[in-house]
């Protein structure tokens, strides 16, 4: 029961790191591009890699972890897809409106399942697709304005989607097939997606913004929110890796959907976006869609966790038993067999 209430409370400090540093980020990340004019978000998140790589190599000089080490072609190829991955939802993003882009990240979700239904012959019960078909529907009504379709977009954003699902799943997979912890993983795999995203950055920031990053002019506040930005990064990544490898992709899509709807509301209170009823309504629906996951899941384990202890329970009421199966005179039968 110990293990299990510590394996709780760190389920539950992940989720909180997450959203905290993810909305966190959005927060500043959004002041630094649209107050202070740095649009170059593919770039800036190859220096969130960056930093993130060479925080976790100090902290490894200091013994915070250990670094187990692992097949170099399973890491190089899992941080080469997350790389491109987050390439390609910046170039949806910019080939599409911002209600198909949302639409994208929706879908993530149900693709998930898909593959995890398929391929890992992972079961969802009914209620908790209910509940993610709730979530999926506040998320849509408060986040969704327009939908505005294009042929290169709709590839960009199926390809976006495709990457981001398995770049999730095999996060989750490869930490638990290969016992690491979220930070061995993030600290092998970091150069590799940083490298990636360094070299493409300013080339699709360029395409997507006709501005180049070495051509703009650095004020002190801009470093100062770059510096922010990259720092508030280390958290966000080292959670991410951390939600996913103690619960699943699908919780941390649901999860950053939560998130979509706290930056909604943080953004109307902090930085006065226009926000209206229909704001209010989806997030409301998303958040009842939230609870029902939340409350689904933790019931599925509670019933899963019964079953497992009854079974354990079965098994040692017969080897208990097993010796009261005795012949005439309370003597036991042996099974004698010839050789």
């Amino acid at each position: 029961m110990g293990e299990m209430t510590s394996f709780q409370l760190g389920v539950v400090g992940a989720l909180f790191l997450s959203v905290a540093s993810s909305v966190s980020i959005v927060i500043c990340n959004k002041a630094l591009m649209s107050n202070l004019g740095f649009p170059f978000a593919t770039t800036l998140t190859s220096w969130h890699l960056m930093v993130t790589y060479c925080t976790l190599h100090v902290a490894l000089k200091f013994n915070f972890f250990e670094n187990k080490p692992i097949d170099m072609k399973t890491v190089m190829l899992f941080g080469i897809l997350n790389g491109v991955s987050i390439g390609f939802l910046n170039l949806s993003l910019g080939f599409n409106s911002i209600g198909f882009y949302q639409m994208t990240k929706l879908a993530i979700i149900p693709f998930t399942v898909l593959v995890e239904t398929l391929f890992l012959k992972k079961q969802f019960s009914q209620n908790i697709k209910f509940a993610l078909f709730i979530l999926l529907i506040g998320v849509g009504i408060a986040s969704i304005t327009d939908l505005q379709l294009n042929f290169v977009g709709t590839i960009l954003s199926l390809l976006a989607i495709v990457t981001t699902c398995v770049g999730q799943i095999l996060t989750n997979t490869i930490q638990k097939r290969l016992n690491i912890s979220s930070t061995q993983l993030l600290y092998q795999s970091a150069p590799f997606q940083a490298a990636i995203l360094f070299v493409s950055g300013p080339v699709v920031d360029q395409f997507l913004t006709k501005q180049s990053v070495f051509a703009y002019k650095y004020s002190p506040i801009v470093v100062g929110f770059i510096v922010l930005s990259c720092l508030i990064a280390v958290s966000v990544n080292f959670s991410t890796f951390l939600v996913i490898g103690k619960t699943s992709p699908v919780t941390y899509q649901v999860l950053g959907h939560l998130k979509t709807c706290l930056v909604l509301g943080f953004g109307y209170t902090l930085l006065h976006d226009p926000f209206t009823s229909r704001n209010i309504i989806g997030i409301l629906v998303a958040i009842i869609g939230m609870g029902l996951y939340s409350y689904f899941c933790v019931h599925e384990t509670k019933r899963k966790q019964v079953g497992d202890h009854s079974s354990m329970a079965q098994v040692k009421e017969k080897d208990t038993t097993a010796p009261l199966l005795a012949g005439k005179n309370g003597q036991v039968k042996e099974n004698n067999s010839l050789v």
